[in-house]
């Protein structure tokens, strides 16, 4: 104890590594406080803005200024110590290698918060989550670390030259699933479909969107089977989503009318069913004021149209179904006919006389094949 005096402590202090590591303690500390003033006073200005992307950007700068002021303190201190040459080249490559990993670990918590937040709103995305963000660090990983060779004196031509023709082999071989993979992205990005939607396929499939995932898309289909579409077929093809630009669904049902009917009759009597439809049948727009309208003539007769709505596409097969039920009754209760197809063959006279057998068997008509009465007998 009695070896501590005033100047052994001076001595002490005078010593470069105690110097160092003081510099390097009051740097990192003080630092370290003016960065927790910072982004205390940043965090309560992002909660008063309705910007909900500065909250992202502030979560994801804390870990990565954390590192760069602690590494930029020992880099401080080395300055301080009497090292070799060589050493402070090394303490120089430390600095660029934490500068690089913060601006890497800035960039790929931004990245993940940015999916988080999109996962939310685009339900379409986390099929594809994990792939994207295995994707998305593994590119900020590559270009950090080119970044960090470029800044260390290492060139880095060859290795893009390696990586261009090592890229040009992968996407070769991987062809068909890089296809499928952009698909997704397009598909994600254009949001023509999402999840729980209807849709219908040019090829005539339809169903309920189950997924879209990174590679191909799941559509559940009435009969309660999957079909599964690669992306690129269907974002090549022409849909029909039943869920835009809303979920309500008109559709056409026709009615076939004898020509002789009382027309007027038979719309106040199809308008009546129709409302009645409307109002009682479950799965229907009740606010919706059904159009009947004349075409034209038919085979059978004319045709009349008779538009109704549904709250989507699986309940106007309902609607649909007791519409026709209620009007077949409505008709037939007052007398109203429905025409069915018939057909009229004309013949001419002559011709007739010739394929009828005579009343004997006398002998047969020229050009008479069957057999004749007498044969008959």
């Amino acid at each position: 104890m009695n070896n501590l005096n005033p100047e052994s402590l001076a001595q002490i202090w005078r010593t470069a590594w105690v110097q160092g590591a003081v510099v390097f303690a009051v740097w990192v500390v003080g630092f370290l406080v003016v960065h927790g003033i910072l982004m205390r006073w940043l965090r309560r200005i992002a909660a008063r803005t309705s910007w909900t992307w500065d909250d992202l950007l502030i979560r994801a700068l804390g870990p990565a200024s954390r590192i760069a002021i602690v590494a930029s303190g020992l880099v401080v201190s080395s300055r301080v110590l009497p090292l070799d040459p060589r050493w402070d080249h090394a303490f120089d490559i430390f600095l660029a290698g934490a500068v690089v990993f913060a601006i890497v670990l800035f960039v790929d918590n931004l990245a993940r918060g940015l999916l988080d937040r999109m996962s939310e709103t685009h339900p379409v995305l986390q099929g594809a989550r994990g792939l994207v963000q295995g994707t998305l660090r593994g590119v900020i990983i590559g270009i950090g670390a080119l970044i960090f060779l470029d800044s260390v004196g290492i060139s880095i031509a060859p290795i893009l030259a390696s990586l261009g023709v090592g890229s040009l082999a992968v996407a070769l071989a991987l062809q068909d699933t890089l296809a499928n993979l952009f698909a997704g992205f397009h598909l994600i990005a254009d949001k023509p479909i999402e999840a729980g939607q209807f849709v219908r396929l040019q090829s005539g499939e339809e169903g309920t969107i189950a997924r879209v995932g990174w590679r191909s898309t799941w559509i559940t289909t009435p009969q309660n089977t999957t079909v599964v579409v690669p992306n690129t077929k269907l974002a090549g093809s022409v849909l029909t989503n039943f869920d835009l630009p809303g979920i309500e669904t008109g559709f056409t049902i026709e009615v076939p009318v004898a020509i002789g009917s009382d027309l007027d009759r038979v719309e106040a009597a199809t308008a009546e069913v129709a409302r009645e439809t409307l109002r009682t049948v479950e799965g229907a727009t009740r606010q919706f004021e059904p159009a009947i309208r004349y075409l034209g003539f038919g085979e059978t007769g004319l045709k009349l149209n008779v538009v109704l709505s549904s709250s989507g596409i699986k309940a106007a097969a309902l609607v649909r179904h007791e519409f026709v039920k209620r009007l077949i009754e409505r008709y037939r209760r007052d007398g109203i006919l429905v025409p069915f197809p018939t057909r009229t063959l004309d013949v001419p006279l002559g011709l007739l006389r010739t394929l009828t057998p005579p009343a004997s068997g006398a002998g047969r008509p020229a050009g008479f094949s069957g057999p004749t009465a007498e044969d008959r007998s």
